[in-house]
């Protein structure tokens, strides 16, 4: 029985990677892990809305889920997208400005990104590549002109 050579961790990573929205659920991650970060901020900075402040740790909290969500489960990501995007708005309210702004953009961020991610897309040709191609085919196409 023949054994399968060996393929190291990098290309493994990155075909895993490449079938789920990795970068919107990371950002989505990281921005309410940055939110859960800065609830530990000094008081005279800290504006806890809700009971007790509870909601300025759930909000965070559920968006670090659905960003792990994202990555582990890419099938559901339209609504743990929109749950995602929703969540971090709502952290405007609930955890001092959204983690001073950059959790909230990260989280908004995160979310459009799995919103926007297509499974089965192909792969972008750039512009430069598209003319290359074109000009090979006229070439082509004069030169079988000529054979006539």
């Amino acid at each position: 029985m023949p054994e399968r050579p060996r393929q190291g961790l990098r290309p493994a990573f990155r075909r895993w990677r490449a079938r789920r929205p990795f970068w919107g659920g990371l950002l989505l991650a990281l921005g309410g892990g940055e939110i859960l970060l800065t609830e530990k901020a000094s008081l005279k900075v800290v504006m806890h809305i809700g009971m007790q402040g509870l909601a300025g740790y759930l909000l965070p909290t559920l968006m670090v889920i659905l960003g792990l969500l994202i990555l582990f489960n890419p099938s559901q990501r339209l609504f743990y997208s929109i749950t995602g995007v929703l969540l971090a708005l709502g952290t405007w309210l609930t955890s001092n400005l959204g983690g001073f702004f950059i959790g909230l953009l990260l989280g908004v961020t995160g979310s459009c990104l799995a919103f926007g991610w297509l499974p089965d897309q192909e792969p972008r040709v750039s512009r430069r590549r598209r003319r290359a191609a074109r000009a090979a085919e006229q070439r082509l196409g004069e030169g079988a002109g000529d054979l006539a």
